[in-house]
């Protein structure tokens, strides 16, 4: 019998208190702009988000909503609309807790907590100045070596909660990501995992040879939801593209505080209360 919950988005997005430590995926990865439209609405509060090890409009939307208290990202962008208007006010304004990084370092600190180890060593930000602003960063001299050999030690990151979409999972509650291997270590890394679909796949994901490989076992989902079209605006590969038109109109609308309300407003996303 499946351990995985089948549940609605709504009941979903209510598994994710407030103050919560959440993983999100990058732009380009089976994006839950469903899930994320369910948390405004209901409304969330004082998220703290680990992009891995990007973000746009999901990061976005949330911190210009008033949800976000802190965010460990590389960057937050919307690529070829440009700036992510709401993250960059909320950084100059103060309003938001951004904690620097880069994308090896993300990746490794998952893999940390996925293989149950308490700090990874990463030896390529070594001359970054960001040795100097991330105190929980550690240089160590390699115990290995004959002489002198530094290396950073980065802590585990183990989030509360990773959340993606994905095309399908099957009854066991098994979920298929395809070429997306760091949704696979998001959900190794994380507490609990939890995911919307496409569609329910008729049979067992991990019984079938081409699409096995791909596939998140069961054990490491705690609760799915169907939502049809979940990552649009963004697009699902092979699936659906993004929707350029209406990524277009939020980056254009999301430069001023009057035009992030009317986007909220005409999207029937419910702004979190001051």
């Amino acid at each position: 019998m499946a351990s995985t919950d089948f549940i609605e988005l709504k009941s979903l997005a209510d598994r994710i208190p407030d103050g919560a430590f959440v993983a999100i995926p990058p732009d380009y990865s089976n994006v839950p702009m469903a899930l994320t439209h369910a948390l405004l609405r209901r409304p969330v509060r004082d998220l703290r988000l680990l992009c891995v090890p990007t973000s746009g409009i999901q990061a976005d939307l949330l911190i210009g909503a008033g949800a976000v208290t802190s965010i460990e990202c590389a960057a937050v962008s919307l690529g070829e609309q440009g700036p992510a208007p709401r993250f960059t006010a909320a950084v100059v304004g103060g309003s938001l807790r951004y904690v620097d990084t880069t994308c090896p370092a993300i990746h490794a600190a998952l893999q940390a907590a996925e293989k149950g180890l308490p700090f990874i060593p990463l030896r390529g930000l070594l001359g970054s100045d960001l040795l100097r602003h991330r105190t929980d960063w550690k240089v160590i001299d390699n115990p290995f070596a004959d002489g002198p050999d530094p290396i950073v030690l980065l802590p585990a990151i183990r989030p509360e909660f990773a959340v993606f979409h994905a095309r399908w999972a099957d009854r066991q509650g098994n979920v298929w990501v395809g070429r997306r291997r760091e949704l696979m270590t998001m959900a190794h890394a994380a507490r609990k995992t939890l995911v919307t679909v496409e569609a329910i796949f008729d049979g067992d994901l991990l019984a079938e040879d081409e699409l096995a490989a791909g596939t998140i076992a069961g054990l490491y989902v705690d609760a799915i939801a169907v939502a049809p079209r979940g990552a649009w605006p963004m697009g699902l590969a092979d699936l659906y593209p993004a929707d350029t038109a209406h990524l277009a109109d939020y980056a254009r609308k999301a430069r001023t505080d009057a035009g992030f309300s009317a986007y909220l407003a005409d999207q029937h996303l419910a702004p979190v209360d001051a």
